[in-house]
């Protein structure tokens, strides 16, 4: 392998820089060590850096003990390209992650991986090509509203990082789609993203499901298979509903992600796994935790950023221009005359609360531009519930098995808070057949 252009590390642990010379020599042309920050700017000058390992905490006591992020600004200040990874110790995660809000590349927690470092320092010093990256791009729609323009800019700091990612919002919101996003801008991006549905895994699959497992480890296991884990490895992968996954199983998935290695079913073999973690909830998991129904260590896990995309109804001014693109794909898709929307309908569909988010809107406007014939869409090709502050006539009841088992469901969820566990109790149902019903009527 090529070695890539010098190294800087600062770091007052002299036993640390000395393991890190040794560590790195061999990926580096040069490896450059300082004990004290005091003389960082003068040493930036010296040579064409590639990447830059700062610690986070000197005992000279700049800033409060916030050393980091002050030579942080001062090495961006004068050379604002320099990919710069924060060097911290567990207690300063936080630290780290305003960090990287604040333009580090990314950081590395004390004491560290020998692999995981090394890959950290590579991909900062090997950042992925814009073009490489656009190319990638998932079909995000970030929209003109201030909240999402503000998460975009969170997403284009983080998403080049190795942070796990916890991705919260309502029903319907894009979660998934953002996960992708954040994929398609990382260096990960050459492989495919790994999704996994942990609201429909039942307990008896949790582990082969995740972990795989080996000839001969259960009944009808007349292969080896691998595990998402495994199939992830060098990608990204990412668990949606996890606030679904049963408490017992927590402790499992929190095994894997702090010892980065996992161990089929049936076998003794340990192997190492390197993946970036997003989940996503719609769920709150800090109520959960409260409850005890999610384990603490494990959000602490999973949550490094926290990104939280609003419901549609608190950015009305996406809703249009939300409508306008799903016509033209739809138009297209379909190949109908109605591409655009009239004023009055605009409106209309601005009026509407979106309790289902965007997916509610993008099948709404794929329903209208099936059913219409007319160049444009009018306000009578959207049958919306009004809300309760119009005088329009209530909804007609449910004549159908399947609109009675919609309506009960919404109605349980709206009494529940969305809190699965007791909108199936509510229902005389399991868990696992109220997901699979909301999965059916895209609840």
């Amino acid at each position: 392998m090529k070695k890539l252009g010098p190294i800087l590390i600062v770091d007052d642990n002299k036993s640390v820089l000395a393991a890190l010379q040794l560590l790195l020599k061999p990926y580096f042309e040069k490896v450059t060590t300082l004990t004290s920050p005091i003389t960082l700017p003068a040493t930036l000058r010296e040579a064409n850096w590639q990447v830059v390992l700062l610690d986070m905490n000197f005992a000279s006591g700049i800033n409060n003990g916030n050393e980091g992020l002050y030579w942080l600004h001062e090495i961006k200040r004068t050379h604002p390209t320099l990919p710069v990874v924060l060097f911290t110790a567990y207690a300063d995660i936080d630290l780290a992650v305003r960090g990287i809000k604040e333009g580090a590349a990314d950081f590395v927690v004390k004491p560290w991986d020998n692999r995981k470092l090394i890959d950290t320092l590579l991909t900062a010093a090997r950042p992925v090509p814009p073009t490489l990256r656009k190319s990638k791009s998932s079909a995000m729609y970030w929209g003109q509203s201030k909240v999402m323009q503000h998460l975009r800019q969170l997403v284009e700091k983080v998403a080049p990082t190795e942070a796990n990612i916890l991705i919260t919002g309502e029903n319907g919101t894009g979660k998934e789609m953002l996960a992708r996003e954040i994929h398609a801008l990382s260096a990960r991006n050459q492989a495919e993203m790994v999704t996994v549905d942990m609201g429909s895994l039942t307990p008896s699959l949790f582990e082969s499901e995740l972990f795989g497992h080996v000839k001969g480890a259960f009944t009808d296991a007349h292969t080896d298979r691998p595990g998402k884990f495994e199939a992830a490895c060098h990608s990204t992968l990412f668990l949606d509903e996890i606030g679904n996954l049963p408490y017992p199983l927590q402790a499992k998935l929190l095994t894997a992600i702090q010892s980065r290695s996992i161990v089929k079913v049936g076998s003794n073999t340990t192997i190492p796994i390197d993946i970036r973690l997003i989940c996503a909830t719609n769920r709150n998991l800090n109520e959960m935790v409260n409850q005890g129904e999610f384990r603490e260590d494990l959000l602490y896990r999973i949550n490094t950023i926290h990104l939280e995309i609003p419901p549609l109804r608190q950015r009305p001014e996406d809703i249009v221009p939300l409508a306008r693109l799903f016509a033209e794909r739809f138009g297209k898709q379909y190949g109908r005359p109605a591409t655009t929307l009239t004023e009055a309908t605009e409106q209309k569909l601005l009026q509407y609360p979106w309790k289902g988010n965007i997916r509610e809107l993008e099948h709404a406007i794929e329903k209208a531009v099936i059913l219409c014939d007319s160049e444009q869409l009018p306000p009578e090709a959207f049958q919306l519930q009004p809300t309760a502050s119009t005088s329009a006539p209530p909804p007609p009841t449910a004549t159908t098995l399947e609109e009675m088992e919609v309506k009960m469901i919404s109605q349980a969820i709206d009494a529940c808070d969305g809190n699965l566990s007791a909108v199936a109790a509510q229902l005389g149902i399991s868990r696992q057949t109220l997901y699979n019903k909301m999965k059916k009527y895209g609840l």
